[in-house]
């Protein structure tokens, strides 16, 4: 049934398989919320709409400066003349623009086009992910009572173990990515403006964001600006600036930043974890910078556990009676039907009115 399911849904799992990452990172908030006296709706409801206004606002600058530039762009385009001299260090070379023009203006077209075919399918996902992040947040404890449910109950402290590893990964990876984009946003408003670039803070914004797409990354606008330099003539600000873009913008975060925080913020080393994160976006595209390091980190808690003894000899872990499994660290509890089967139907579980995990979720 999984792998039906999985089938069936395939157009829209990556989008369930990111909101639930979601919701692991935004429980503390709602557990804030709740703490501070908010109902377990209003609490669920505020933090989705976090998630929310954190997606516009990763996609928001990128959208507005495209809009506010699209007329400069254009007349970019009418200016190229068909050939560019380029005179550097005593070589003169003739750059034929013609090719490189037509070609630009089908992508763009293309572009737009499947943009536009697509932006149904975006709004649909949008509302999916919207919804089930707030279901997850508003019933946190129903997936853990489902999952103790099927699990025997020998087995329970393995799920806890790979919960809490799952939650400490998710976090620290959403960390380790938003510093990595400020790193990148701070380097490239120096250069841009260093180079004397006009509106550098907007170009250095753009190239923030951009360090949340993959393989495109900010090394798109280091690129762009080095184009437009090399048509204005400028053709040593453009040589400087796509040999100092492309290493201190494009290439510095990534190799600085983000090995310097892998190690401690995900309890990984930084060459496991660069084989999660490498092998995620080659594998499973954008969603792949999460769930690479994920699958990696959880394999080594699986690794970790093994080593430390077996767990199938049909002894539970711990004191406790049977049918009830504890959060070692949580010291919360959900009751089980020793034999494993769920109550009626319309009789909620005892003690499951919310079992998540208090330092975890």
């Amino acid at each position: 049934m999984l792998a039906l399911t999985a089938f069936v849904l395939a157009g829209v799992l990556a989008t369930v398989v990111f909101a639930v990452t979601v919701a692991y990172v935004l429980y503390p908030l709602r557990q804030e919320l709740r703490a501070r006296g908010c109902s377990d709706r209003l609490a669920a409801l505020a933090a989705t709409a976090a998630a929310f206004l954190g997606v516009v606002a990763l996609a928001a600058p990128l959208g507005f400066v495209l809009y506010r530039r699209r007329s400069e762009f254009v007349d970019f385009l009418r200016s190229v003349p068909p050939g560019i001299p380029v005179e550097l260090g005593g070589f003169s070379l003739v750059v034929e623009t013609a090719p490189l023009l037509d070609a630009a203006v089908d992508a763009v077209r293309a572009l737009a086009a499947s943009t536009a075919a697509a932006a149904p399918v975006f709004a649909l996902k949008l509302l999916l992910f919207v919804l089930l992040v707030y279901g997850l947040l508003y019933a946190p404890g129903s997936p853990r009572a489902a999952l103790l449910r099927l699990c025997p109950d020998e087995y329970h402290d393995v799920l806890f173990a790979l919960h809490r590893r799952t939650a400490h990964t998710l976090r620290a990876i959403y960390v380790l990515q938003a510093a990595t984009a400020l790193g990148t946003f701070v380097v490239a408003f120096v250069l841009f403006w260093l180079l004397g670039y006009g509106s550098p803070f907007a170009l250095a914004v753009v190239a923030g964001v951009l360090q949340f797409v993959p393989v495109l990354g900010p090394s798109a606008v280091v690129a762009g600006l080095a184009a437009m330099d090399l048509v204005a003539g400028e053709a040593l600000r453009a040589a400087t600036v796509l040999v100092l873009g492309l290493f201190l913008v494009g290439f510095a975060p990534d190799a600085i930043i983000r090995p310097r925080l892998a190690g401690g913020t995900t309890d990984l080393p930084v060459s496991v974890y660069f084989v999660g994160f490498v092998g995620g976006l080659l594998t499973l595209g954008a969603i792949g910078f999460v769930l690479g390091p994920l699958v990696v980190a959880l394999l080594a808690e699986v690794v970790s556990l093994l080593s430390e003894g077996p767990v199938s000899e049909g002894t539970a872990p711990s004191n406790r009676p049977a049918g009830e499994a504890s959060d070692p660290t949580a010291g919360e509890s959900v009751d089980v039907p020793p034999d494993g089967s769920a109550p009626g139907p319309g009789t909620p579980p005892s003690g499951a009115v919310d079992v998540t995990d208090s330092t975890d979720g």
